[in-house]
């Protein structure tokens, strides 16, 4: 079956949020066709103002605002807090990531909107969630993965604890904004109830670490750095070669056996040193040794296609460019071409979910600051030209497409 209103087609987002967690989740709800509405103080989302940049604009802010309309509302003002109401009032949800109690001072808080809807989905991203001891701490990535001991696990053993590569803080903690949304409106489908989700980025962070906190609940025992390898299996890691590194993960006796006959040692399988998965990660420096002077006499190309052609999960170390421009990440289209606001071409990432009952999910280009002021007022709220004007002009909305200040937001 196939039909032509994507998954979440009618449902109405109102995004207050900025920087990285918040947009992303409302931008994922948008890749779905949720209508997300972004609410801008006057200066603009802080990410505008962060590069790089492609024609004049910013690849981070264009990524995580896609499929969004731009309004801009002083939320200092009492008329532009009257004006956040009502259009939340018309909303199915509310996305926000200020630190506890800012947005109740700036007049949008749970109980103030869902008093007005009480079928409301109101999300919010913070640091350390909205109760216990650290609620009130600001946080950025560095800071939870330092304090989730996502940094401590990793890195060499004898090394320092050592950032992973990306804001996979953020990250986890916008897509788990987007699923705790998706949940409370299928709740609310049921009930006809509201709720108030509280993602905080601190517990987020310690479920993406799902092996480490399954392994301390268990032991007792933090696992200690172990580099680019498994902590319990072998062999299962990073290995290097004549011109690179490769990875391979094998997990059972069957693959290593079939390890062992394809690096020209099939005598490898009987010795008692690697008879089983605990004691290959036991005796893992003898076994890697052993792979690294077959694979010494090779490419990282000709490796990749001697262990692969075994049956061995096997894999080239990438850059992202290199993943990118892979023919299996363009078949998959994770890279969208989308016309800029100044006409050209510019590239944001997709959606990567695909769903067979409905057609590709949609991936525009972010918003102009202010872009949509007008419209999304008269649309939603009924306020005509001469209204909207005498708004602005008292300084309470922005309207139209308006060269970027540094003027910064109201965390």
């Amino acid at each position: 079956m196939t039909v032509s209103r994507l998954p979440l087609d009618g449902i109405r987002v109102i995004d207050f949020s900025r920087v990285l967690a918040g947009p992303l989740c409302s931008a994922l709800l948008g890749d779905l066709g949720a209508d997300v509405i972004k609410i801008e103080p006057p200066g603009g989302d802080d990410y505008r103002a962060i590069g790089p940049f492609a024609h004049g604009e910013s690849g981070l802010f264009s990524a995580m605002n896609r499929n969004k309309r731009s309004v801009v509302i002083d939320l200092k003002t009492a008329d532009g807090q009257m004006l956040a109401q009502s259009l939340c009032a018309r909303a199915d949800v509310v996305v926000e990531n200020f630190r506890p109690g800012v947005a109740a001072r700036l007049g949008i808080g749970y109980e103030t909107l869902s008093a007005r809807n009480p079928a409301l989905v109101y999300a919010s991203v913070s640091g350390f969630g909205q109760t216990g001891p650290e609620s009130h701490r600001p946080a950025y990535d560095i800071i939870l993965q330092a304090l989730c001991g996502l940094m401590d696990a990793t890195g060499a053993p004898d090394g320092e604890p050592t950032l992973v590569g990306d804001s996979v803080s953020d990250v986890v903690s916008g897509i788990f904004a987007s699923w705790g949304v998706l949940a409370a409106l299928v709740a609310r489908d049921r009930t006809g109830k509201g709720t108030h989700v509280d993602v905080s980025m601190f517990d987020a962070t310690l479920s993406l670490t799902a092996a480490l906190v399954a392994r301390y609940a268990t032991t007792g025992i933090a696992q200690p750095r172990v580099g680019n390898r498994h902590p319990t299996s072998a062999p299962f890691g990073a290995y290097r070669a004549s011109d690179g590194h490769f990875v391979v993960a094998v997990l059972n006796n069957k693959l290593f056996g079939q390890l062992a006959d394809a690096i020209g040692h099939p005598e490898l399988a009987g010795d008692p040193r690697f008879g089983n998965d605990a004691s290959r990660c036991e005796h893992e420096a003898e076994l890697r040794a052993c792979i690294e002077r077959w694979a010494a006499q090779r490419s990282v190309v000709d490796v990749n296609a001697a262990l692969s052609g075994a049956g061995i999960p096997v894999a080239p170390i990438q850059s992202v460019q290199q993943a990118l421009d892979s023919e299996q990440a363009r078949t998959r289209g994770l890279l969208v071409d989308t016309a800029a606001a100044d006409g050209s071409s510019l590239r944001v990432p997709a959606q990567p979910l695909k769903f067979s009952a409905y057609p590709a999910t949609r991936t525009t280009r972010a918003p102009r600051i202010g872009e949509h002021t007008s419209a999304v007022l008269e649309e939603l709220l009924g306020l005509d030209a001469t209204a909207i004007a005498g708004l602005a002009a008292n300084g309470v909305v922005r309207t139209g497409v308006a060269e970027l200040t540094q003027e910064k937001d109201l965390a």
